[in-house]
């Protein structure tokens, strides 16, 4: 609160002069500044290296330029090279979309008890579990469904700017608010991080349902 107040008021007033009665050195309020400079930075990085993924490294300084500013991140074309600098990020030539998530990770996996029969006897006894990616004019978007192996009708899902935990498990929520599956339900997700989460093992656990994945 402090620093925003003078932040605020610094073009009133010297810094000097509001920092005193704050109990606020002048070195301490410029620390502050260079910090909060940085963490901005940072999530712009990170802003880049996700619409890098979500494009599949197909996006020049102009495309991450409009899709940063579609994220409420308006900058400059120069200034979007420089951050695809920084991030890492190198453009590669376009090829077929194709969705994935990472499945390089050190959680615990599920057997595929499955065993890829897709024709359950009836409904809420086997859902499927996936995430893709949504171009919209606010930017890129993730959405997350929950489909009924039996009527292939969609019972759940959820949408986001970040492919998260919470995602996955949102959806979940939304197909076991609506259609109240019993314990023993099988639900089918790819080898993702996501699905092999804490959060979604004990969403699994506390309704007693059995988490399946594809064995590559």
């Amino acid at each position: 609160m402090k620093y925003s107040f003078i932040t605020q008021h610094k073009k009133t007033w010297p810094v000097d002069v509001i920092c005193r009665p704050l109990g606020v050195t002048r070195g301490g309020y410029y620390r502050h500044l260079k910090k909060a400079v940085d963490y901005d930075r940072l999530e712009l990085i990170e802003a880049v290296k996700d619409i890098a993924k979500a494009s599949d490294h197909t996006y020049g300084s102009r495309r991450m330029k409009a899709a940063l500013s579609s994220m409420s991140y308006p900058v400059s074309r120069n200034k979007a090279k420089t951050l695809m600098k920084e991030a890492g990020v190198q453009v590669k030539s376009r090829k077929k979309f194709k969705v994935t998530t990472n499945s390089h990770h050190a959680k615990p996996l599920f057997d595929n008890i499955l065993n890829r029969d897709f024709a359950p006897e009836g409904p809420n006894q086997a859902y499927v579990q996936d995430i893709t990616y949504i171009w919209t004019q606010e930017g890129w978007l993730y959405l997350a469904t929950v489909i009924d192996l039996y009527s292939r009708r969609v019972v759940g899902w959820s949408m986001g700017s970040r492919m998260t935990a919470q995602l996955v498990c949102n959806a979940l929520k939304m197909a076991i608010w609506q259609r109240r599956p019993d314990a023993g339900l099988i639900v089918h997700s790819d080898r993702g991080s996501q699905y092999a989460s804490k959060a979604y093992r004990r969403l699994l656990k506390a309704h007693g349902f059995i988490c399946v994945f594809w064995r590559s």
